[in-house]
């Protein structure tokens, strides 16, 4: 067996940047359309204020194997679309037994999660809060302040995402809004379809 090198990152806390990084992605207001509940204030946003990025990500990948660990950082800058807080596309893993481990760095925001079943919890985002997402929880991110939200994160490399369960039922079943008083208040998403039994029965039987 070889055995691979040990790696060094440097986590940049204001700007989100991980140095010794081995990829990069972003995300564009445009990439997220159909996302937030309010369509013609999506396109308002769009049209005002262009193609802007939204949230970028850096990651240090080692391997893809079994055993081994992906790690990076999030960047999401502080935004609205109506009284909808500017998220991140949300996934639950393509092995969906693989858990996640993300701790704030910088800014405030929200980890709303959500089970196969619909069941919902939310934990709050700070720096140096450490936030726990169980295998089989769909999760996404909310930057609920007024600065950069930055998070580091963690999660095992053979994972993988999958983005379209959340497409698939219409949304996740809360969405997070601004409560008009400098917090943030849970909705119910009127676009919510509950999963069929036999896509959940599939997700915790590993198919």
């Amino acid at each position: 067996m070889q055995l691979r090198e040990p790696g060094r990152c440097v986590i940049g806390v204001t700007d989100g940047a991980l140095a010794g990084a081995t990829g990069r992605y972003v995300k564009r207001l445009s990439d997220l359309s159909g996302l937030y509940g309010d369509a013609a204030a999506f396109a308002a946003a769009v049209a005002g204020e262009g193609d802007r990025i939204v949230y970028e990500v850096q990651d240090y990948r080692p391997s893809a194997e079994s055993g081994d660990l992906i790690f990076g950082v999030t960047r999401m800058v502080p935004g609205r679309i109506g009284r909808e807080f500017f998220l991140t596309r949300g996934h639950i893993h393509a092995k969906a037994d693989r858990p996640e481990i993300y701790t704030g760095e910088a800014g405030r925001g929200l980890m709303l999660m959500e089970s196969p079943t619909g069941e919902i919890r939310i934990v709050e985002i700070e720096p140096r809060a450490i936030c726990y997402v169980p295998p089989y929880w769909i999760h996404r991110s909310v930057n609920i302040g007024d600065e950069a939200l930055v998070m580091s994160f963690c999660y095992p490399a053979d994972a993988g995402q999958d983005y379209g369960i959340i497409e698939q039922a219409g949304g996740m079943r809360q969405r997070i809004l601004d409560d008009g008083a400098g917090g943030w208040v849970a909705v119910d998403n009127p676009d919510y379809r509950p999963r069929p039994q036999a896509q959940i029965d599939a997700l915790f039987a590993g198919a």
